[in-house]
């Protein structure tokens, strides 16, 4: 065996761009295309609001508009505007920026001087221009590198920056920006931020009351059993209520930031609304019973914040600053003064809150049986469970991979027969349904223990308790593209959202795409997912190449599949608009036939296709 030589040549410096682009993930998590809400693409986005927010914080700039397209991000703000003279050093230089006057940046997000820095690294093109006191300055950069500088000039527009960047495809592969995410953010940092105005794709968004907006925003006023309670206090605004649904859902945010995995301030909100309404109420109510379909927002502001991953979602702090009282000590303090004020000063709240927790008692004590007969069942059944196929990995682990862990949800042996050959064993799982489950609206929570099939699922994401043990990030739905598979597709999704909401809110739930066609000719394949792409290929391919229409999942080779589920998978998120879950599912499931009939009327068209001649009926979606 040669000798591997190991001297002064073996030891190698990156530059700050270098190391950026090598590895990408140490600076913005995982990458992505786009189809999930932490994809790194609206990282970067963030990052640079993130500066105008601290503008914004700072007294200045109550504006910043954000202009996006599929690939394209132009984000101005009109706060102070990057000094002319370090315009250079702000966006290329590492630990350079205003952050590190901690007087002037006490309590903000990012205090490393990295973020602009990697956004210009991950980008084919990032172009700065400051404008400051009557005059500007501009710097093109193309992954890091200046293209252009341009001199200072005279400047007529008011003060602030301005940026454009495009995020580079060879690091993040068939990347679009899905406006409805970057809607999410919008509002997030409005709600956050009171006053603030930010015109997004020309349409403006502000909020007057913070967090009570947020809830009010998602919850209708007859879906909510009583006001939303709003306490705010210095560092810290909490609102609060219960509603119908299953499940807990939180909204969490550390200076800004949305912290979508919780951490310390979020457990110990949930802790002390438990034992201040003990204490109100003078009973030991079991802690799930006062949790359950709670909704509540919690925002704190914590010096020198310390987070379990560099892109924040998770607060590891366990102090409010280097001097300063416990999170969880804080958090307690305020929430047992401000909540048990306001349950005494009112009682009508305070008696609609008692007949939440006894109704989840009563609900709880009713599925006890069936739930532990049915535990029991799956524990057995977990053993040599023919309907999953597990893999090595899972997200409630500190593995590497954890965020690429994917369970798809297949119909029949077929279809999942094809995944199950093709996938990755570390980070893919398979779970294969036996025809059409159950339509669960309406249904209370028994159905899902008294079901199998529905029990077996619940325990292969272990998320009976919870979205804590999670197993997969990704719940991929994998059904044919035909009306048995479309229905399917919507059973599964009502299931989700009748059961467990909070896992679709959290951006863990998907559909597959699959290609509808195959075009191809001697020397070449293309897979195609669209008529559109159907042409596309045909016209790049030319002298009649050879066209073969996919109807099932099952039809697909094991090898084509594995083109499918990799690196080029393309997913579509499934994503809660402002319709709130029970009307969405009153409206697709319930009983009025008719008004589903007249949707289907409305929007149905009739074309030819191409390759058969026939004709085909289309129904347009329709958002």
């Amino acid at each position: 065996m040669a000798e591997v030589i190991y001297n002064d040549d073996s030891i190698r410096s990156l530059d700050w761009k270098e190391h950026i682009r090598l590895r990408p993930g140490m600076y913005i998590g995982k990458l992505g295309d786009g189809s999930a809400q932490d994809d790194g693409i609206y990282v970067l986005l963030k990052e640079i609001v993130d500066n105008s927010i601290d503008e914004f914080v700072m007294g200045t700039g109550k504006t910043i508009e954000i202009t996006l397209s599929e690939q394209k991000v132009n984000v101005r703000d009109y706060g102070r505007g990057i000094p002319l003279g370090k315009v250079i050093d702000c966006v290329s230089k590492i630990n350079t920026g205003g952050k590190y006057d901690s007087n002037a940046f006490q309590k903000s997000v990012g205090l490393n001087g990295v973020g602009t820095k990697a956004v210009n690294a991950l980008s084919t093109s990032f172009t700065v221009q400051s404008y400051r006191d009557g005059k500007t300055k501009k710097v093109e950069f193309s992954k890091g590198e200046i293209v252009t500088e341009n001199p200072v000039i005279d400047t007529t527009q008011r003060n602030g920056t301005a940026i454009t960047f495009y995020p580079d495809e060879t690091i993040f592969r068939n990347y679009h920006y899905i406006p409805d995410f970057v809607e999410s953010m919008v509002w997030n940092y409005v709600f956050l931020n009171t006053g603030l105005t930010i015109n997004f794709n020309n349409q403006k968004y502000f909020s007057e009351r913070g967090l009570y907006d947020l809830l009010s925003k998602f919850n209708k006023p007859e879906e909510i059993r009583y006001p939303i309670i709003h306490m705010i206090g210095p560092d810290i605004e909490i609102a609060m209520t219960h509603g119908q649904q299953y499940g807990e859902d939180y909204h969490s945010f550390v200076n800004g930031q949305h912290t979508t995995q919780g951490g310390t301030h979020q457990a110990a909100f949930r802790a002390a609304v438990v034992k201040t309404i003990r204490e109100f109420f003078k009973k030991e109510f079991d802690a799930a019973d006062v949790r359950s379909s709670i909704i509540a927002a919690i925002s704190v502001r914590v010096q020198e914040p310390v987070f379990e991953s560099q892109t924040k979602t998770k607060l590891g702090s366990q102090n409010m600053g280097p001097e300063g009282p416990s999170v969880a000590t804080f958090i307690n303090d305020f929430v047992k003064k401000e909540l048990d004020d306001y349950l005494h000063k009112n009682p009508d709240v305070a008696d609609a809150l008692l007949k939440r927790i006894m109704q989840s008692e009563r609900e709880r004590k009713d599925i006890a049986g069936i739930k532990k007969l049915a535990n029991d069942r799956a524990k057995k059944a977990s053993l040599h469970n023919k309907k999953l196929r597990d893999c090595k990995v899972h997200f409630n682990t500190t593995h590497e991979k954890r965020y690429e862990t994917t369970l798809f949800i297949t119909e029949g042996d077929s279809a999942s027969g094809s995944i199950t050959k093709s996938r990755d064993v570390d980070t893919q799982a398979v779970f294969s349904l036996k025809g059409k489950p159950l339509n669960c609206y309406e249904l209370t929570k028994k159905v899902v223990y008294e079901n199998e099939e529905f029990n077996l699922l619940q325990h292969a994401l272990n998320i009976e308790d919870g979205l804590e043990g999670l197993h997969y990030n990704n719940i991929v739905i994998a059904t044919d593209a035909d009306v048995d598979g479309m229905h399917i597709r919507l059973l599964m999704m009502t299931f989700f959202l009748q059961f467990f909401p909070d896992l679709v809110k959290a951006g863990h739930v998907y559909i597959l795409q699959t290609p509808l066609f195959r075009v191809r000719n001697k020397k070449e394949t293309i897979y195609c997912y669209s008529d559109e792409e159907r042409k596309n290929a045909i016209a790049k391919l030319g002298n009649k190449p050879e066209i073969t229409r996919f109807k099932g999942l099952g039809e697909i080779s094991p090898d084509e599949f594995g083109l499918f589920i990799g690196k080029d998978i393309r997913l579509d998120p499934v994503i809660l608009k402002d319709q709130t879950i029970k009307s969405l599912l009153e409206y697709y499931m319930g009983k009025n036939t008719p008004d589903r009939q007249q949707h289907i009327i409305r929007n149905l068209r009739i074309e030819k296709d191409e390759v058969t001649e026939e004709p085909k009926v289309i129904t347009e979606e329709v958002a």
